[in-house]
């Protein structure tokens, strides 16, 4: 039997540099094929559109984007993307000035002035702007608090709500940890401190975990919610093992849409009504979870890793659906499930965005990240070896 997929997916990518740039767009065009649908669950997507999403879309009001609430003045559709992309990017450019593993204060130092002071193109602005104006309150924060509150950037994170926002550019550290998630896992969580606590900082770290299990030479959906599981911790956890115990019984997005959200739902803040959140929502817990991350290993898994399908399936469960098929998106990718080409160019095209230059840029980081460790790790085998210690043997 050809594996699902398999009638789609031509030569996927295998190299390191593959692998990031199938990682990279991938989120990009996930988010963008999320964009327009996000907020609205599956029923009221198949109304709008008379059917399931399968492709980019316009957006959810037409004309009146401009006005519509609740997402005015965003042009989410049309193939552009999001604040999800924008903040992977600029996280991109932050690897790209350090050229080493990040922490706390690398977001403090280097990201906030970023979002702050640099004009760039806004997709959904449709014009330059800073890309502080185009942020959702809870990255906003960011700003708030590292470049006028002056908190510590290592615990910066406490007291803005706990949501997906951190969570949803971390791609960026799994791919320089590249096959390691425990490293993937502890840099995000660092990484995160600066913005996010609780369950929200959590899943930045598993995130960050999965792409980098996800790169590893042989690596399946089984084995990155694997590795997922054994780094997770509290509610986190649970909602991941519960989601995923559910996704392996679905061979195809459809018929797992509900089974899916019943999954996560007892693990999630936000309630039915994603529009209007529960008193609950968004506050620290050790036993809830973001449902973004759970939903999109549990779609990686109904997907069996393919690309298309792990994307569609996020994109049509709706809710935060553009976060979700980032997080999709970047983990087909780094598997070596090929993003469609002519979703990439779209999405690139009508975002007037290069996908492929970051991807381009973090290949380097990362090479040179890699030769910083042996050089680090070779350095201390000399120290712990002259302190009496045993040599490794190969």
């Amino acid at each position: 039997m050809t594996p699902k997929g398999e009638e789609n997916r031509g030569p996927g990518p295998s190299g390191l540099d593959e692998r990031i740039t199938a990682a990279l767009v991938g989120a990009a065009v996930g988010d963008a094929l999320g964009g327009p649908v996000e907020g609205y669950s599956p029923e009221q997507i198949t109304e709008r559109h008379g059917g399931r999403v399968h492709g980019v879309v316009g957006p959810w009001h037409g004309d009146a984007w401009r006005t519509a609430r609740p997402v005015a003045p965003y042009h989410k559709g049309d193939g552009h993307v999001t604040d999800d992309t924008l903040m992977t990017h600029a996280l991109v450019r932050v690897y790209d000035r350090v050229r080493d593993h990040l922490d706390a204060y690398a977001i403090a130092d280097h990201l906030v002035p970023d979002l702050m002071t640099h004009p760039r193109w806004i997709p959904e602005l449709e014009s330059e702007a800073l890309p502080l104006h185009r942020l959702f309150l809870a990255e906003k924060w960011l700003v708030a608090r590292l470049a006028y509150g002056h908190a510590d950037p290592r615990e910066a994170g406490v007291g803005n709500i706990v949501n997906c926002g951190a969570a949803m550019y971390m791609a960026p550290v799994g791919l320089v940890n590249a096959a390691h998630p425990a490293a993937a896992y502890a840099e995000a969580l660092d990484v995160a401190g600066a913005h996010q606590s609780s369950y929200g900082r959590e899943a930045a770290g598993v995130f960050a975990a999965a792409v980098a299990a996800a790169t590893a030479p042989g690596a399946t959906p089984d084995s990155v919610v694997a590795a997922c599981l054994s780094l997770a911790r509290d509610g986190t956890r649970t909602a991941i093992e519960k989601v995923c115990e559910v996704a392996v019984r679905y061979r195809d997005f459809e018929s797992a849409l509900g089974p899916l959200r019943t999954a996560v739902a007892p693990y999630d803040t936000v309630g039915p009504d994603y529009r209007a959140p529960s008193l609950a929502a968004r506050r620290p817990s050790r036993l809830h979870s973001i449902e973004e991350l759970p939903i999109a290993l549990g779609m990686l898994l109904v997907a069996g890793g393919d690309y298309r399908h792990a994307v569609l399936g996020s994109v049509n469960y709706g809710r935060d659906c553009d976060s979700i098929a980032t997080m999709a998106g970047a983990l087909a990718g780094a598997l070596g499930s090929p993003v469609p080409e002519d979703w990439a160019k779209a999405v690139a095209d009508a975002s007037r965005l290069d996908l492929w230059e970051p991807a381009r840029t973090l290949a380097a980081v990362t090479r040179e990240v890699f030769e910083r460790d042996v050089t680090r790790r070779r350095a201390h085998e000399r120290a712990f070896v002259a302190l009496g210690g045993r040599p490794c043997s190969d």
